[in-house]
């Protein structure tokens, strides 16, 4: 069944161009990756520091690997540079599931 993975961070001040060049990179691996679908970058209206990526996975299978591959871990440790704390990750099953 098909995810969605929402990653929402807090940037520091001054960094949210930085942030989305590097989350635009992040986005070009991923790509690549099997069983990824979609993804987007959305910015807060009133507040750029706060910034939501939403992607779309085959299964959660797919992400899990994305999540813990190292390609991603080398960004992911420079996107943590520029975030005030820790990124929040929800994930979402995409209509019902079976058996929940």
């Amino acid at each position: 069944m098909a995810v969605k993975v929402f990653i929402k961070r807090y940037v520091k001040k001054g960094k949210t161009k930085e942030a989305v060049e590097l989350l635009k990179d992040v986005r070009s691996h991923a790509l690549k990756q099997p069983g990824y679908i979609s993804g987007e970058t959305l910015i807060n209206h009133y507040d750029p520091c706060n910034i939501t990526v939403v992607s779309t996975w085959q299964t959660i299978g797919d992400w899990i690997r994305w999540q813990e591959s190292d390609e991603r871990s080398a960004k992911k440790d420079q996107l943590e540079g520029l975030q005030e704390g820790p990124a929040n990750f929800e994930i979402y099953d995409l209509g019902l599931a079976s058996g929940k």
